[in-house]
């Protein structure tokens, strides 16, 4: 269970990592099983959620092996309310015994109550079982985003847009009930869940941020078609240009065109240069803090060197990106523009 706020920033388990950040983070769990947890306090959220901890393993009925290595994933609270998203003020609490581990809650707001939420037990050196020790304690539906991580053959999968030249990924309007997940020709995975489209982490399928939002979403279709040129081709018109698409690798993948439309009008939904869908629209905080910092060094020196007041500071001190003025902290909406 995550705040949605952290799907649409694209910070839902690293934050704002890229791709290369995401593989290391996980093949390093993948090659040493002797890793047996691993704990974040990222979504400061509370630890009554039972999805606030995931196994390394599932049951065999939900799918495939999911390829975590040895370790539990759990989120974890924090103890000063001021920094609480849901009020709650927590910490875990491990225990260990003979047959393995007990993952527990100390929850600050009772005095320190200790409560057992999950047992590990562990079968061998590479292999262990997790047993779920409560149900929710508390679930505000309208609050939090209930992640959908999509498995191969689940009911939300559809085939097709690997290799077929036109995959319909949703044969009727999109609404908050749709669930339909794909993966591209590149590898890249797309799904509809709560009425967005998000991409997902080709390798653990985890949820890595918005795509577009459900304002824009909403009463659409999406298709897959093929977009690829079949060879390539020489641009005469562009000089120092001649036979460019000849160069990029990527090429060798078949190129596809992800379509969202309805009866009226088509939208394009174009990747990021590095391939990837999901909009970075927030910044690293550290930059931002960073930036934070210099303009306070320029309120300074404009109060102390310039013919400046706190009364003008507003209009004296301002801060530029190359050609732009600002940048946005928060996203707001997917709205999408034709380019010209």
């Amino acid at each position: 269970v995550l705040q949605e706020n952290h799907v649409i920033n694209g910070c839902c388990w690293l934050n704002h990592s890229d791709d290369k950040k995401c593989r290391k983070f996980i093949e390093l769990v993948r090659e040493h099983r002797s890793i047996k947890a691993w704990f974040s306090g990222h979504f400061h959220l509370g630890q009554d959620y039972q999805d606030s901890i995931t196994f390394p393993t599932i049951d065999p009925s939900e799918g495939p092996y999911p390829n975590r290595g040895s370790c539990v994933f759990a989120q974890t609270s924090v103890m000063r309310g001021g920094t609480s998203r849901d009020g709650r003020q927590q910490s875990r609490f491990i225990r260990g015994n003979k047959s393995g581990f007990e993952i527990c809650t100390v929850d600050h707001q009772k005095d320190g109550k200790v409560r057992v939420d999950a047992t590990v037990t562990y079968r061998d050196n590479s292999h262990e079982v997790g047993v779920y020790s409560h149900d929710d304690e508390a679930y505000e539906h309208d609050q939090y985003f209930k992640v959908y991580m999509p498995q191969f053959g689940d009911k939300g999968y559809v085939c097709g847009a690997e290799e077929e030249d036109m995959c319909m990924l949703t044969d009727r309007a999109i609404d908050f009930d749709t669930v339909a997940w794909c993966k591209l020709a590149c590898g890249r995975v797309l799904g509809v869940v709560n009425g967005m489209l998000l991409e997902f982490d080709k390798s653990t399928l985890a949820p890595l941020g918005l795509v577009v939002s459900s304002d824009e979403l909403i009463g659409k279709r999406i298709i897959i078609i093929d977009s690829g040129i079949e060879e390539c081709e020489i641009n005469f018109d562009d000089l120092g240009m001649e036979g460019a698409d000849c160069v990029d690798d990527s090429l060798l993948a078949r190129e596809q065109a992800v379509l969202l439309f309805d009866g009226k009008e088509v939208t394009v939904i174009q990747p990021n240069e590095d391939g990837s869908y999901w909009r970075k629209i927030v910044r690293n905080k550290i930059a931002r803090m960073k930036e934070r910092r210099r303009e306070k060094a320029a309120v300074e020196f404009a109060l102390g060197m310039l013919d400046v007041t706190e009364d003008n500071l507003g209009d004296a001190v301002k801060s530029t990106w190359g050609p732009y003025t600002t940048t946005s902290g928060v996203a707001k909406s997917t709205v999408p523009v034709l380019s010209k």
